[in-house]
């Protein structure tokens, strides 16, 4: 089968949308199937106003629809709409108009996330949720905190698409600095304010603090943390190193829906700390190779007795061939294509 995914989210952003979209079609590819992306790299855009490296796609839907047109003609497709921005209006808009089954996905807590930032009321977000996933097939959630989340505000179509980590790629590794003074802390992920970093940056912690990442936060929190240090994007090969140098991850955002970078942590070994909130509790709760704890401070300490050799057995549960099962199963096949069946072909656990 042919997936056509349609997103906001894409290079030069590095983040959880774009990471699980190469990954899906990493695996989707291995088993057979084919797979393209529409990106804002395809249309003439602006930076998002606060989030420079976000592009917003201008007046897309007539270029949208040639390029669905053309990849719709080979038959034995399906469409997913990962995001909810410009060209995921525009892909539900084709798809409405043409009677055309599609997916959606549910990366970021909107809700939460506009609430922190601008003051937004949940529940005007949640309105525009269930406006936009409402006629999805499926919106798939990566979590089933999220998904009863979404459910109890009044989206019915809500199916459960988990997570996984590249354990070939991240696997400790030769650290990548060793001048630093131990213990490392380190925070990878998008350097914004819904990331609540100042919370971790902010912490008396011994040894040395890292920050990997950009965004709009990035320069404010250089100017506060002088001592922090901020080492940018890394390719993923080099971010393995970096996870390896560190000896506790910590992850103090309270809006995530999964977090993603913990998993790639612990595949290197690294142990978690985090708040007691969704994300590390659907993703490391109960475990032994993470603390949570409402005081950050006593989990990223306490953090340091975790052996290692724990925090890789544990990432060697998730695995994207798996996800990917839940994802292509999920998926609607337009009318010229075969259904799918309960579990779909070409993937094995």
């Amino acid at each position: 089968m042919r997936v056509i995914t349609v997103t906001d989210a894409w290079h030069p952003q590095v983040n959880g949308v774009v990471r699980t979209i190469e990954a899906t079609n990493r695996e989707l590819e291995r088993a057979g199937h084919s797979t393209e992306v529409i990106t804002p790299l395809a249309f003439s855009s602006v930076p998002c106003p606060g989030y420079k490296e976000i592009r917003l796609s201008l007046w897309p839907s007539r270029r949208l629809a040639l390029l669905l047109d053309q990849a719709l003609d080979a038959g034995d497709a399906a469409i997913h709409i990962a995001t909810e921005g410009p060209l995921g209006h525009a892909a539900r808009r084709y798809c409405l108009a043409r009677g055309l089954a599609f997916t959606t996905a549910y990366h970021t807590r909107f809700p939460q996330y506009l609430k922190a930032m601008f003051g937004i009321p949940e529940r005007f977000t949640y309105r525009f949720l269930r406006y936009f996933h409402g006629p999805a097939a499926a919106v798939m959630a990566p979590t089933p905190t999220v998904e009863r989340e979404l459910r109890e505000h009044g989206l019915a179509n809500v199916a459960l698409w988990t997570r996984g980590v590249d354990l070939d790629v991240f696997m400790a590794r030769k650290p990548l600095f060793e001048d630093a003074r131990h213990p490392v802390f380190l925070y990878v992920g998008r350097v914004s304010v819904e990331k609540n970093i100042q919370a971790f940056l902010a912490l008396d912690l011994p040894g040395t603090k890292v920050v990997a990442g950009i965004g709009p936060e990035l320069e404010s929190l250089k100017k506060r943390f002088p001592e922090v240090r901020f080492v940018g994007v890394l390719d993923p090969e080099n971010l393995a190193r970096l996870y390896s140098a560190a000896d506790v991850f910590v992850f103090p955002s309270r809006t995530d829906t999964f977090g993603l970078v913990m998993l790639e942590a612990l595949a290197c070994g690294t142990p978690v700390a985090a708040f007691p909130v969704q994300g590390p509790i659907d993703v490391v709760g109960g475990s032994a190779v993470a603390v949570l704890d409402e005081d950050l401070r006593k989990a990223a300490l306490h953090a340091l007795r975790i052996d290692r050799t724990r925090c890789r057995a544990y990432a060697e549960h998730y695995s994207w061939r798996a996800a990917t099962v839940q994802f292509l199963a999920l998926q609607q096949p337009l009318p010229s294509s075969a259904p799918l069946a309960q579990t779909a072909p070409g993937i094995a656990h």
